[in-house]
């Protein structure tokens, strides 16, 4: 059984629990092989190469951008990443290899980065795509640290393992993303080897410009469908649960066992993502299953999401949300009636890149809960200027999903946990499809919201 494994950031930082509970768990040497992983960066090392994913934080790309002295940054980062290596000494990295490796890849960084600046100073270009290139080559740095010293520490405990680098550092061929891989795969004997690849993939489409952010995922799915995995797995540092532990109780939080890649989707669309929507959708038209599994707890079997799956009971399988939405309420006397008044809004969300997760109408109103962020502010500045009047309101939006719950008592026992919390129900949404039930609530309530919902539709009584 071939399977493509993903491990996160924050699991790497732990690479000794990853080795033990992860790689090497029950088997026996010769059960080591059939499996490729698909690694991120250390935790926190993408933030300080680019910036900071949640506190906007800058990093060395952002010294690139404003023609600071990024080559400093680089060696400062440098110094940091060998830091980190320090840490995996009593697990068997060996010191000098691993740091001759860094400070290598570094400095071809920065040549390449030198090159992309000039360029940048003649004017001739697009500055945008050198931009992007230079993001592109600096975050690459982070995911073959982690992957050079994986191999380096699996081969001086006796497994033999292979570093396979998507970056394309070494090489000047135009390929795409999914011609890299497949080279990169070539001929490889999975029976007799171990493979550690990066997490990001050199393309000539740019892996970041559809992705940014979300591109190890990309690979993970692209290797996965590549090979013909019988089964792509993704590590996390938590089960994927009923409802976030950390508001819950980790009591409370129920593994959720099995559900399907609708449910998938339905978490995405609320930045609770299971995985990248991107790259599940591959993986679900090869059909190949996704297991999330804990880290830190290698013997439960983890969640496994397939296409078909429909629970044979019915139940909520997860509650979820986020309190950093907006509701937006654009309300018109002369609504009425009228064909394609929705169309003109969204006209002004398409200028802005702006898509909602939730729409509600009524005669003469229409409420979109959208994201709070920059684009949303540019966003409301635009239609206040262009309809009647224009309400914004910070909330909460808290999701009840299951793959199956169409059928009569799950509105009103959700409802009731809320009426029971003292929480209004600002707005509602549910499709057809009924597998997903979306509760507009205000901003404060958010955590009893969930602790509710999951208490009245997830725990077993």
């Amino acid at each position: 059984m071939l399977t493509v494994e993903k491990i996160g950031g924050t699991s790497m930082s732990q690479f000794k629990d990853v080795f033990t509970n992860i790689i090497k768990g029950k088997r026996s040497p010769e059960e080591y092989h059939n499996r490729i992983f698909v690694v991120s960066a250390y935790n926190n090392v993408t933030n300080w190469l680019l910036e900071h994913k949640k506190t906007g934080e800058p990093g060395v790309y952002v010294q690139f951008l404003e023609n600071k002295d990024y080559s400093m940054a680089l060696d400062n980062l440098c110094q940091r990443l060998v830091l980190i290596n320090k840490s995996f000494e009593d697990i068997g990295l060996n010191q000098e290899e691993a740091k001759e490796f860094i400070e290598y890849r570094v400095k071809q960084a920065k040549i390449m980065l030198y090159s992309l600046s000039k360029v940048l100073a003649s004017g001739y270009v697009n500055n945008e795509d050198i931009c992007l290139a230079a993001r592109e080559i600096l975050a690459s740095i982070g995911e073959a640290h982690s992957a050079w010293n994986s191999v380096n520490i699996l081969n001086n405990n006796g497994i033999t393992a292979r570093f396979i680098d998507l970056c394309g550092f070494n090489d000047s061929l135009p390929l795409t993303i999914d011609e890299r891989i497949a080279k990169a795969f070539e001929g490889i004997n999975f029976d007799k080897i171990l493979c550690v690849a990066t997490g990001y993939t050199k393309g000539t489409e740019g892996i970041m410009r559809a992705f940014d952010r979300g591109y190890t995922e990309v690979t993970f799915s692209k290797v996965a469908v590549q090979v013909k995995a019988d089964e792509a797995v993704i590590h996390k540092e938590y089960h994927l649960s009923s409802a976030d532990p950390g508001i819950v109780g980790v009591d409370k939080a129920v593994p959720v066992g099995r559900t399907n890649f609708v449910i998938a989707d339905q978490l995405a669309d609320i930045g609770m993502e299971a995985i990248h929507p991107k790259a599940a959708k591959p993986l679900e038209l090869a059909g190949i299953n996704i297991r999330i599994k804990n880290t830190f707890d290698p013997e439960h079997p983890g969640t496994l999401i397939t296409k078909e799956y429909i629970s044979p009971e019915a139940k909520v399988e997860i509650v979820s949300g986020t309190p950093k939405v907006l509701a937006i309420e654009i309300h018109d006397p002369m609504m009425v009636g009228e064909v394609g008044f929705d169309l003109r809004i969204m006209t002004h969300f398409a200028k802005y890149g702006v898509s909602y997760i939730l729409k509600s109408t009524n005669a003469n109103s229409i409420t979109m809960v959208i994201w709070d962020n920059i684009k949303s502010k540019e966003l409301i500045a635009d239609l206040k200027l262009h309809f009647y009047q224009v309400c914004v309101v910070p909330v909460s939006i808290v999701c009840a999903m299951g793959t199956n719950i169409a059928m009569p008592g799950f509105l009103y026992r959700a409802s009731k946990a809320l009426y029971e919390k003292g929480i209004n129900i600002e707005s509602f949404g549910q499709s057809l499809r009924q597998v997903n039930m979306q509760f507009v609530i205000n901003r404060e309530s958010y955590e009893d919201a969930v602790i509710a919902l999951n208490d009245a539709l997830c725990i077993q009584v």
